[in-house]
């Protein structure tokens, strides 16, 4: 949600404590070329045609010398720009996206840069959507998707769309699909290797509990303790923690109902609220 809220006052809104200082969630997966294990930054990242443009006459060249290492992202909220600075994220392999709401997907016009780049060496930036994010994106950035747009530095990027749980390759690294609700709504998380991500969920089908076996790292969204219509309370999301039996479990999409101190106090063994810049390795093979 972003905090502190705009307007309020409360002890969270104005506390010192750095880890009560929270951006848009969203998350990194970044692994050296051709290795298997992974590092991850959080709470900071049918199918269309690619958006065509003549290489040689991009606004921004790829540096030569930079090593190779390879770049996926989970949403890009309204936030992206200042956590793509704080990462130091150079380029973008591809990015799946969880929903189409505001707050998961008004950063994608901060690919454009890091666009260029991946356009050059491999072609648009894949993004993974369900049919409705598809649907709602085209609608707000028109601009980038229609066939008819005319803008000349628009970004180099391209929706794919995500089927059932169907896992999706990007370089050596799978992601596996997970569906739940949030409200109403159908959403996706993903699974990635040993750990699992997914924000902005009130029910968890008994079929995705099957996709989240084994796991060493659990990131699931935890709003607040009273319940809300859409989003799960911290009641809840420990019942699931404590049910898919993660190592270790983070929790995200935290309201300034949550204070971090306080909270963390409260929480079973092996379960804490993530905060930004937060970086865990995880195992992709």
């Amino acid at each position: 949600m972003g905090v502190p809220t705009l307007g309020c006052g409360c002890s969270v809104c104005t506390s010192a404590d750095p880890h009560d200082k929270r951006l848009r969630p969203s998350i990194l997966v970044r692994w050296p070329c051709g290795k298997p294990g992974a590092d991850m930054d959080t709470e900071n990242p049918s199918a269309s045609k690619p958006v065509s443009a003549d290489k040689d006459r991009l606004p921004f060249q790829p540096k030569g010398d930079q090593p190779c290492e390879r770049i996926v992202l989970i949403d890009t909220g309204p936030d992206f720009r200042a956590q793509a600075l704080s990462a130091g994220i150079k380029h973008v392999d591809a990015v799946f996206y969880t929903h189409s709401h505001a707050d998961h997907i008004f950063g994608l016009d901060d690919l454009r840069p890091l666009s260029f780049v991946t356009y050059r060496e491999s072609g648009p930036i894949p993004l993974y959507v369900t049919a409705e994010t598809h649907a709602v994106m085209e609608h707000i950035f028109s601009y980038t998707f229609s066939p008819k747009s005319t803008y000349p530095t628009r970004a180099r990027v391209a929706l794919k769309e995500v089927h059932g749980s169907t896992p999706i390759q990007v370089h050596e690294a799978s992601f596996t699909p997970i569906p739940v609700l949030h409200g109403e709504l159908p959403i996706t998380g993903y699974r990635f290797g040993s750990a699992a991500y997914i924000t902005d969920v009130s029910t968890i089908p008994e079929s995705s509990f099957a996709l989240l076996e084994d796991l060493d790292l659990l990131i699931l969204s935890a709003l607040r303790h009273t319940p809300h219509p859409s989003h799960a309370t911290v009641d809840q999301a420990v019942r699931w923690a404590n049910r898919i039996g993660a190592r270790q479990t983070w929790f995200t999409h935290i309201s300034h109902d949550l204070g971090a101190a306080q909270t963390n106090a409260n929480l079973p063994d092996g379960m804490a609220l993530a905060y930004d810049g937060l970086t865990l390795p995880v195992t992709l093979a």
